[in-house]
């Protein structure tokens, strides 16, 4: 039973408490929808720092004192080496795509080949970078599902090219492809292996989907709209607001 206080007007009792009870709710609410906000901008701005830091402690030492910013302002300008990084890639394939820069390249390659140590890694990470970033290039372009570890039991995984002639002729008869099983939560790491097509489950979802997934360890399914949960807990607070509003005392 509520009742109001004849000196304040303070209405104690039942309604008081469910009046505080609607408070905390709606701060939790607030806090929440703040949260939900603020956290992607702030740990994208961390990141987008941190890398922009990265280029510029990596590039500056190649930057005679002269030429450096910090040299005749008071303070550094971040993303210096990043510009100048972007510059001097750029430059590079321009010059390599002229006839003095591919006879060049091939000369240096030519070079990295005479040496065995550095020859396999050089190859490796050149095949890797130009299927990466190669128009013509095919990447992990399908994502699937594979019965793994244990039957009963599902895992993503990321296709790609078949086995050439060499490796389909050793495997059992069949139509092979590669796949890639990416380990949570860091899928720079993993298992490959080849498999047969039949025994994949394709999905409808795109690889950045399926990264976001795997990072989040199933915490961020596919489809989920963020701003739709955005809208949910405004929606939350705000229905909780109206529902809950304060008692005036006549």
């Amino acid at each position: 039973m509520s009742e109001i206080d004849p000196n304040s007007g303070v209405v104690t009792g039942a309604d008081a408490t469910a009046s505080q009870t609607s408070f905390a709710g709606r701060i939790r609410n607030y806090f929440l929808t703040g949260l939900v906000v603020a956290g992607p901008l702030l740990v994208t701005a961390w990141l987008t720092w941190s890398f922009i830091n990265w280029v510029d402690n990596l590039v500056r030492p190649f930057i005679p004192p002269t030429y450096r910013p910090e040299t005749y302002l008071p303070w550094p300008i971040p993303g210096t080496g990043l510009v100048i990084a972007f510059i001097a890639l750029t430059l590079l394939g321009f010059l390599t795509a002229n006839l003095v820069g591919r006879t060049m390249v091939g000369w240096g390659e030519g070079l990295l080949s005479r040496m065995p140590i550095v020859r396999p890694i050089y190859k490796t990470m050149k095949q890797i970078f130009e299927t990466l970033f190669s128009k013509t290039g095919s990447s992990f372009r399908q994502v699937a599902l594979v019965e793994f570890p244990a039957p009963g039991m599902w895992s993503l995984v990321f296709v790609s090219l078949p086995p050439s002639e060499d490796l389909a002729a050793k495997l059992p008869e069949g139509d092979h492809v590669s796949a890639f099983l990416p380990c949570t939560p860091n899928p720079t790491t993993g298992f490959f292996f080849y498999v047969l097509r039949k025994d994949l489950v394709v999905l409808d979802i795109s690889v950045e989907s399926a990264m976001t997934l795997l990072i989040s360890a199933g915490m961020v399914q596919p489809g989920n709209d963020a701003q739709k949960k955005l809208a949910s807990l405004a929606a939350t607070a705000k229905t909780a607001q109206a529902a809950r509003s304060p008692v005036i005392a006549k």
